[in-house]
C-alpha cells in the first residue's frame, strides 16, 4: 500500500481542526436563535394571562362593589326585626340601622325591653358595643369579630363589618347559576393575608340584573361550610330593590336560624360622620 503523504495528512488535519467547531458554533447559534424566539413568546403567554386574569378579578370586585352600593347606598337607614329561631323557643328583636359609605356604621335595638338602647358602632377599622345594662362601652376587639351578635346566627363580622367584603378580599368570578329564574355571578371572595375577618372564604351569588345579594356561603380556616345567608322577598323600597327578608342558617345546626326583615328603608339623604360616635352611641334614644 502506498503511504499516504505527510502533507494530505495535515490539510486533512486542518480541515478538521476548523470544519468540526465551525459546524457546532452554527448549530449551538441556531439552538440560541430558537431559544431567543421561543422565550418572549412563553413570556408573552405568561403575561397575557396574568392581566386577563387581573381583568377578571377586577370584575368581580366591580361586581361585589356595586352590590354592596345596591344594599347601603351612599347613606341609609333601615327599620328590621330580627327573629331568632331555635327548635325550642323564638326571639325576636326590632332594630334601627344606619350607614354612611362603607366605613361608618351604627345599628340600635329598640326593643324588646331588656334589649332596648343597645348599640353597635363601627367607624373605619374599630367596633363597639354600649351596654345600657351596665353603662359601659365594649370595643370589640379583631378576635370577637366571629362572635354572635345578641345571640342571633349573624356575627359581629357579619352584620357590622359587613363592608368589608370589598376591601378585605379578592374576588375570582366561578360560574353563573339561578336562584329562584334570578340569573347570577357566582363569586368566590377569598381573604387577602392578615385581613382582619372571619371567613376565609365567601361564595356569592350575585344578581346580573339587579346587583342584590341572593345568597352566600361563608367558609372557616380549613374551608369548611358553616353558615349560609339567602335572601327572598325583593321589593322597591327607599327608591331601589332590596331583598327584605334575609336568613342566617348554620351548617351543622338543623332547625336553627335567624332571620333579618325590613320594613323601611332610606338611601343616599345627608348624615354627618359625627352621628357614628361613642357620643352618640350613650345619647341614641327610640
Amino acid at each position: 500500500m502506498q503511504a499516504v503523504r505527510p502533507w494530505l495528512v495535515g490539510i486533512f488535519g486542518l480541515a478538521l481542526v476548523w470544519t468540526t467547531p465551525l459546524s457546532l458554533f452554527t448549530e449551538a447559534r441556531a439552538v440560541e436563535a430558537m431559544a431567543v424566539e421561543t422565550l418572549p413568546v412563553e413570556a408573552m403567554a405568561v403575561e397575557k394571562a396574568a392581566a386577563e386574569e387581573a381583568v377578571l378579578a377586577e370584575q368581580a370586585r366591580e361586581i361585589v362593589r356595586r352590590a354592596d352600593e345596591q344594599m347601603r347606598g351612599q347613606s341609609s337607614y333601615v327599620v328590621a326585626t330580627m327573629n331568632i329561631v331555635r327548635p325550642g323557643w323564638t326571639r325576636s328583636m326590632s332594630m334601627k340601622s344606619w350607614t354612611k359609605g362603607q366605613e361608618l356604621s351604627l345599628v340600635l335595638v329598640t326593643a324588646p325591653a331588656k334589649d332596648k338602647g343597645s348599640v353597635s358602632l363601627k367607624r373605619y377599622r374599630e367596633m363597639w358595643n354600649w351596654v345600657p345594662a351596665i353603662e359601659r362601652i365594649i370595643k370589640i376587639a379583631p378576635s370577637m369579630l366571629s362572635q354572635s351578635w345578641m345571640g342571633s346566627d349573624f356575627t359581629n363580622d357579619d352584620l357590622i363589618n359587613q363592608s368589608s367584603i370589598v376591601v378585605d378580599y379578592r374576588h375570582q368570578l366561578v360560574k353563573h347559576e339561578a336562584i329562584e329564574g334570578d340569573d347570577c355571578f357566582v363569586i368566590d371572595a377569598i381573604a387577602k393575608p392578615d385581613a382582619p375577618v372571619v371567613w376565609s372564604r365567601i361564595r356569592l351569588w350575585i344578581s346580573s340584573s339587579h346587583y342584590l345579594q341572593r345568597r352566600a356561603e361563608f367558609f372557616d380556616e380549613f374551608d369548611e361550610p358553616v353558615n349560609t345567608l339567602t335572601t327572598s322577598d325583593i321589593q322597591m323600597m327607599g327608591g331601589r330593590m332590596l331583598a327584605t327578608k334575609m336568613v342566617m342558617s348554620p351548617a351543622d345546626k338543623p332547625g336553627q336560624r335567624t332571620e333579618l326583615i325590613t320594613h323601611e328603608a332610606a338611601f343616599d339623604f345627608d348624615i354627618g360622620d359625627d352621628f357614628f360616635s361613642q357620643q352618640q352611641m350613650k345619647a341614641l334614644r327610640d
